[in-house]
C-alpha cells in the first residue's frame, strides 16, 4: 500500500544504457527491465519512490527503448492475474486492483547513443521548472527519501548526490562536516569514502550545467562545475544500497527479494 505524502515530485530514471556488463544474464532486455522475482528492476524502483508518494515518473529511454514502453502500454496484462473471453478477446478481467494504476508515467527516447548529461537535459521539459529526483534505472536502496529531501532543502544547493560505501568502482565523493562535497572522482581504482549511489534531488537549475551534447556524462564535467560552485551537497545513507552491474548483482537481489529479505520492498 502506497504511504503518500503531501508534497509529490517527478522522478527521472535513467533507462537507456547498454548494459554491457550484465549480457550474461540476458541479451534481449534492457537492463532496467531484468526481472527480480516476476517484475523488472525498473518496477521495484519506481514502486520504492511511489511508497513516499513520488508516484509521476519521466523514464530517459534509449537501448531497447520500446521493450519498457510496451511494458507500460499493457503494464496490467504484465503485473495482473485475467481471465480472457475468447469469444471476445476485448473483453479482460483482471483480477486484482492495482494501486500503481494511479502512477503518470512520461516515456522520452533520449537516442540509442545518448550519455547520461545528455539524456537528463532531453527531458527539461517534463519537469516543468520544478524540483525532481533522478536516479538510475538498475539499483536499488532502503535511502529515506524524506530525509534526503529535507536534507536538499536545507543546504540549498542545485543538486544532491547520496553517498554510499560499497567496494571502491563508483565515483568517490569527500565532503566537509556540513555535508558540501568538496572533491568528486570518478570511478578511482580504490577507495575509502564515499561513493555516488544515485538518488538524486535536483533543482531546475541543473539544466544550466546541461547540454544535449550525446558525449554529455552527467558524471563528469556537470557535477565537477557544481563542486567547484560549491553547489553539490551529498546525503550519506549508510543503510542498504545494491546495484546491479552483473550478474553476481541480479542474483544477489534475487536472492534478498526470494527470501523476504529485501529492504527496499515496501509492500
Amino acid at each position: 500500500m502506497e504511504t503518500m505524502e503531501t508534497n509529490s515530485m517527478k522522478t527521472v530514471i535513467l533507462c537507456g544504457g547498454f548494459g554491457t556488463r550484465i549480457r550474461d544474464v540476458t541479451e534481449d532486455l534492457p537492463k532496467p527491465m531484468i526481472p527480480i522475482g516476476r517484475l523488472p528492476i525498473l518496477w521495484h524502483l519506481m514502486k520504492y519512490y511511489a511508497s513516499f508518494g513520488h508516484n509521476e515518473f519521466v523514464l530517459c529511454l534509449g537501448y531497447k527503448g520500446q521493450l519498457i514502453k510496451d511494458f507500460f502500454l499493457n503494464y496490467q496484462s504484465h503485473t495482473q492475474d485475467c481471465t480472457i473471453d475468447l469469444a471476445n478477446p476485448q473483453k479482460i478481467h483482471f483480477h486484482s486492483t492495482d494501486a500503481q494504476l494511479n502512477w503518470k508515467v512520461t516515456l522520452v527516447d533520449t537516442g540509442s547513443d545518448s550519455m547520461t548529461g545528455s539524456r537528463v537535459y532531453k527531458v527539461r521539459q517534463h519537469v516543468d521548472s520544478a524540483q525532481f529526483f533522478l536516479t538510475y534505472g538498475d539499483g536499488l536502496s532502503n535511502v529515506d527519501l524524506k530525509s534526503l529531501l529535507k536534507f536538499h532543502n536545507d543546504h540549498g544547493k542545485i543538486l544532491t548526490v547520496t553517498g554510499v560505501r560499497p567496494p571502491g568502482r563508483f565515483g568517490e565523493l569527500r565532503a566537509n562536516d556540513e555535508g558540501i562535497v568538496a572533491e568528486f572522482n570518478e570511478k578511482p581504482q580504490a577507495s575509502d569514502g564515499l561513493i555516488s549511489g544515485g538518488f538524486f534531488v535536483c533543482e531546475p537549475k541543473l539544466f544550466n550545467v546541461l547540454t544535449d551534447n550525446n558525449d554529455l556524462v552527467f558524471e563528469q564535467e556537470p557535477m565537477r562545475e557544481l563542486v567547484a560552485r560549491k553547489e553539490l551537497a551529498v546525503y550519506e545513507h549508510k543503510d542498504f544500497w545494491q546495484c546491479m552491474d552483473t550478474a553476481r548483482d541480479w542474483k544477489l537481489l534475487n536472492q534478498l527479494f526470494a527470501t523476504n529479505k529485501a529492504p527496499w520492498k515496501t509492500w
